[in-house]
């Protein structure tokens, strides 16, 4: 094996790792989910975005789209089949509104998918250009994922309080894409990689400031919230 493949080969194994980790960031909530029994605020669509994600990106790296990307497969398929369990479990634990928003939103999703490959297999002859409409796709879906926690930086922001972020999933999320984003321009570029995970490495950034921000913010007011009240008892001591 050549420097640059085991450099690209070590980078993606790292990166399938970091991915596992982003993967199973969910758990907490799950089990949140499972021991409440109820959904409570929670809501199934960064599931279901990394559920169509997930099955794109293993279509993408089979040998006739994609050659040469045995890692993005194997770490998708992985983490297809956790979606797979976090979807079950809020199935079990949803109100009717979202038991039959979930199986219509992924019929939806496996149409779409069944398109996909419909298109690019008799549409497109080439490996190049298959990688070109599956790699766009799986971009665009990857930023979906990536910005579906943003309806919780939005309830973060307004409320000051950075309670409701998982801050592992910020920064699995960050850690992730940067990672990728590496590994797309080992051997020979592949821009899609880069594309999708850069742009999604920067939302982790981002996500990632505004929890330091108002953790640090919160912990600054307990601090000064705790001196006060010490000042005030003093006082009232010797009044």
């Amino acid at each position: 094996m050549h420097g640059v493949s085991l450099v690209r080969f070590i980078v993606g194994i790292v990166g399938n790792i970091v991915s596992f980790g982003l993967f199973l960031s969910p758990v907490t909530t799950i089990w949140s989910i499972h021991k409440n029994k109820s959904i409570m605020d929670f809501h199934p669509y960064p599931f279901l975005a990394a559920f169509m994600n997930c099955i794109l990106w293993i279509f993408y790296g089979m040998p006739f789209v994609h050659p040469d990307s045995t890692l993005v497969v194997t770490i998708n398929s992985v983490g297809l089949a956790l979606e797979i369990i976090y979807l079950i479990v809020f199935m079990i634990y949803a109100d009717k509104k979202y038991r039959k928003i979930i199986p219509l939103f992924i019929l939806c999703e496996l149409v779409l998918f069944a398109i996909i490959i419909i298109v690019s297999l008799l549409v497109f002859h080439t490996t190049t250009d298959r990688s070109m409409l599956v790699g766009i796709i799986c971009d665009v879906a990857g930023i979906i994922m990536y910005i579906s926690p943003l309806s919780t930086l939005k309830h973060v922001i307004e409320t000051k309080n950075a309670e409701s972020m998982q801050f592992w999933l910020c920064l699995s999320g960050f850690l992730n894409g940067g990672i990728w984003f590496c590994y797309a321009f080992l051997k020979k570029f592949d821009p899609y990689i880069a594309a999708g995970n850069g742009i999604g490495g920067l939302f982790g950034a981002i996500q990632l400031l505004v929890y330091a921000f108002y953790y640090f913010k919160a912990k600054n007011n307990v601090a000064n919230d705790g001196k006060q009240s010490d000042a005030q008892r003093k006082l009232s001591q010797l009044v």
